[in-house]
């Protein structure tokens, strides 16, 4: 009798420890490639697209983010793009999206903090906010659109 107790009680002692908890897996979480920006400052427009000549990837793991933007031709050209990279923490909320910028190449963006409207339908992530960075007269619209990266 003893002995079946223990051997019930080792059973169900095992199956609660090794089932790791099931939580919906972040669908923000991945490599993401910058296909397009569109920069709205005031009444101006500009529209980047960022498959030609250069390339920018953002990373996302469960707690922070980076990105790195170079261009392709390694500055050996007139379309030279300058390094740019930078990261730090997030929060994600529903769509409410906001990054901590702990670390950037431009550093006096560090230390400010982002929110953005974010949908992700299918590989193809779009990152929708407002950059507001007083000190430098930075007060501009942007909307982001990435997909997924394939390497």
């Amino acid at each position: 009798m003893i002995a079946t107790m223990l051997a019930v009680f080792m059973i169900f002692s095992c199956s609660e420890t090794s089932s790791p908890s099931k939580q919906a897996p972040n669908p923000i979480t991945g490599t993401w490639e910058l296909l397009s920006g569109t920069t709205i400052v005031k009444d101006d427009t500009t529209i980047t697209d960022y498959t030609k000549g250069q390339q920018m990837i953002k990373i996302i793991n469960a707690s922070h983010f980076a990105f790195f933007r170079h261009d392709l031709n390694q500055g050996k050209d007139s379309a030279n793009v300058i390094y740019s990279s930078g990261g730090g923490r997030y929060t994600l909320s529903g769509d409410q999206y906001t990054e901590q910028l702990d670390y950037c190449d431009a550093r006096e963006w560090e230390g400010h903090v982002f929110n953005f409207k974010v949908t992700i339908d299918n590989d193809t992530l779009i990152q929708q906010g407002i950059e507001k960075v007083e000190a430098l007269g930075i007060d501009r619209l942007i909307l982001e659109k990435y997909v997924r990266s394939k390497r």
